[in-house]
Order: structure tokens, then C-alpha cells, then sequence
């Protein structure tokens, strides 16, 4: 299923692109392109739900995983724009258990031990991922670490909210002093538990009254409403012989009525529509549909690299997915077009979901691109790099 309202160009050669997808290696897709405030062109390809036969439409719900980081940043950068913290700022001045925080270092026999950190973790390192904090899944000393906190937490309360974790967090050794490399994990589960903090309302809440009602984003949120569990695109496992495995949604445990985590990393839901709309907003100067979320300077500030060049080695090194590529304020941002190979303009920014998100925002242009399908390993550099490239040829 598919639209096009553009005079601009023919988006034929997309819709053959996602429909070999769907004919060769993936469930469903979903992807929309859109241009100074106007969809162009949106197509639904193969299933949401294979067993059940349900065609993947303009209704179906898509977990986000780490492109929930863009909306959580952005609404981070919103209290920013409103005086209530500096990047500069430390962390401890709104989360005081950061005052003092150690890291792990090798001694001259090459054993780990602990020191306590030369500086101080600041808010520009939660939004940058300069943090030495890494997800817990990992297998560092610091992971493990950190999953022994979420037990502990676990233990003690059951169900515990964001800031309970992150201030829990601040006694796990980091696996570098703060600010000096570049590791993907917990920053921006501190800038969640941040707008917590000094917002005053839950993460949810903030979201939903800055950015999701004011942008008509009607189906996004971390938990479950109305019909949103039955909408929700099924997530498969491809094996190796080609065929697919149901399995269980990444986060799904989050989702449910009566979780109260609400991660800054990962967890939100959404639809390519709501998405596209989200997305158009950061494309074209902060403004969707006359409603103004966010100023101008304040997205060409996120969407500046603000890594040197040894965080650029740990953020891009060997990775064709993110070359020519560097990370502004929870974004990739594009510094190098011969690098990167990619047909966008400098300043193209965006991000990625572990299941198989991907968004792409041109304010150059005026031009965002949406796609999304559900599916481990999500074979991000196969689907993203072909879509972009051909989404972008439509300009």
C-alpha cells in the first residue's frame, strides 16, 4: 500500500526497493518521506503480523528503541532553551549522588582498580554518551556492575522509576574519566531521569505535553492505550536458513499498564506517521504545522558534532554504517559526503532503533525520512543505507 502526493518526483524506484525487502529477507516495512511540513510519499509493504495475516498499514505501531533518544534529547533541549540547565552544568547540581564518581584504571601490572574521577560528570557528557557508562548488557566490569544495581533495585522495589536507577548508577565505576571517550550506553538514561528532575513531572508527562499533543503524534507513548497492544508490528528472528522466528519485542515489559520505568535510551512506541510529523518538525526550524516546539539555533546546536578526535576513532572507527559521520547532542550528524558516500547535505542528522528504526532529518532541505521494520539482526546497514540513498535521490 502506497501514496504519493508530490509533483516533485516519481517514488517509483522506492516503492520497488521495499517491496524486493519484503520479497527477500523481511516480514514488513513501512517508510514515509516528507518535505517543508508535507508527507510526499508513504509506503506499507508485506506483514505487521505474519501469523495472523495483518498487512503492515498506516495504524501499525512500532517499538523505537534508540530513536527514542532523538525525542527524549529534543525534549531535554527544550528545557535548556527555558534557562533551566546548562550543558556546562554538572550533574550533581540536580542529581547530587554524582558529586563524587569513580573510575576503574589499570595500574602498571595491568590490574583494574579503582579511583576516584579528576572531573566531574557534566550534562553535555549524559546527552554526548561521554559518560563511561555503557548499557548493562555488556561484559566490561562496569556493566557487570551495573547489572548487579538493576537487581539490587529490583530487590528492593519491585518496579522503580528512572531517577531511582540513575542515581543508583552513580556509585558504578565508569570505564573512563567523564568527557574523555566516547561509549554507547546510559547518557541519556540520566537525561531522562534529568527532565524528571527538573521539569518535576514524569518523563511521560513531559513528553506528552510538549511534543506528542502539541504535534497531533496521537499513537506514540511507552505504555500500552487503547488498541495500541493489538497494533504493535510483531518482532521476528531470522535464522540462518532464512526463515523467521516470533519473538518477544525488545522492551516489551516497559510497555505494559502498569510499568513505571520510562527509559531516555529506548522504550518509546510509535507509528511512521507520528514519527514523519516529529521529525518534519526538527527538518523545518523547530515549527509543525504552525505549533513551535523548539528554536532553530537550539536543533543546529544538537546537530553539531561535539566529539575531538579521539571520540570520533571510538564513534565511527571501522563502521561504514556511521562513516563520515559525528555525534552532536544525542544524533549522528553528517560531517563528510565523501565519507559517508551518502547523497544528504551536511548537517543531516538522525539516529537508529535495534530492531530496525531509522530516521533522517535535512533541514538543509526541509526534508525527513522515516523507516521502520521489526526484525533481529535488523541489518541496518543492508536496509538504511539503500533507503537513503534512493530517498534522497527524489530531491
Amino acid at each position: 500500500m502506497q501514496r504519493g502526493v508530490s509533483n516533485m518526483a516519481k517514488f517509483d524506484d522506492l516503492s520497488r526497493l521495499l517491496n524486493s525487502f519484503v520479497g527477500s529477507g523481511l516480514p514488513g516495512c513501512a517508510c514515509a518521506v516528507a518535505k517543508d511540513g508535507e508527507i510526499l510519499w508513504e509506503g506499507y509493504f508485506g506483514y505487521a503480523d505474519m501469523e495472523r495475516k495483518i498487512p503492515m498499514n498506516e495504524g501499525s505501531v512500532f517499538r523505537l528503541a534508540s530513536m527514542t533518544k532523538v525525542i527524549v534529547c529534543t525534549a531535554a533541549l527544550i528545557l535548556y532553551e527555558r534557562g533551566k540547565f546548562l550543558l556546562s552544568d554538572p550533574v550533581y547540581e540536580y542529581i547530587p549522588e554524582y558529586k563524587e564518581t569513580y573510575v576503574y584504571v589499570k595500574d602498571n601490572n595491568g590490574d583494574l582498580k579503582i579511583e576516584k574521577a579528576k572531573n566531574p560528570v557534566l550534562v553535555k557528557h549524559a546527552f554526548t554518551m561521554t559518560v563511561g557508562l555503557p548499557y548493562p548488557f555488556r561484559e566490561s566490569p562496569t556493566a557487570i556492575e551495573m547489572r548487579k544495581v538493576r537487581e539490587e533495585l529490583t530487590k528492593k522495589y519491585g518496579k522503580y522509576d528512572i531517577v531511582t536507577e540513575a542515581k543508583a548508577m552513580a556509585s558504578v565505576p565508569q570505564e573512563f574519566e567523564p568527557g574523555t571517550r566516547w561509549l554507547y550506553g546510559y547518557g541519556h538514561d540520566i537525561v531522562a531521569a534529568l527532565i524528571q528532575v527538573i521539569s518535576g513531572k514524569k518523563v511521560s508527562e513531559f513528553l506528552k505535553e510538549e511534543i506528542f499533543e502539541p504535534l497531533g503524534m496521537n499513537d506514540t507513548a511507552y505504555r500500552y492505550f487503547g488498541d495500541i497492544e493489538e497494533r504493535m508490528v510483531a518482532c521476528y528472528r531470522k535464522k540462518e536458513d532464512g526463515t523467521f522466528e516470533r519473538t518477544k519485542g525488545l522492551l516489551d515489559e516497559y510497555h505494559e499498564r502498569d510499568a513505571v520505568y520510562e527509559s531516555g535510551g529506548g522504550g518509546l512506541f510509535s507509528t511512521v506517521r507520528d514519527y514523519i510529523k516529529f521529525s518534519q518538525m526538527l527538518a523545518n526550524g523547530g515549527v509543525y504545522k504552525g505549533k513551535r516546539i523548539i528554536g532553530r539555533k537550539t536543533i543546529d546546536l544538537m546537530r553539531t558534532n561535539q566529539l575531538n578526535s579521539t571520540q570520533l576513532l571510538d564513534f565511527n572507527k571501522n563502521n561504514i554504517y556511521l562513516s563520515g559521520y559525528g555525534y552532536g547532542l544525542g544524533v549522528r550528524t553528517l560531517m563528510s559526503i565523501n565519507e559517508s558516500n551518502f547523497n544528504s547535505s551536511i548537517g543531516e542528522f538522525g539516529w537508529t532503533g535495534a530492531l530496525g528504526t531509522y530516521v533522517s532529518i535535512d533541514p538543509s532541505e526541509g526534508f525527513s525520512l522515516v523507516y521502520m521494520h521489526q526484525m533481529i539482526p535488523n541489518m541496518e546497514e543492508y536496509y538504511h543505507l539503500r533507503v537513503r540513498s534512493v530517498a534522497y535521490g527524489c530531491l
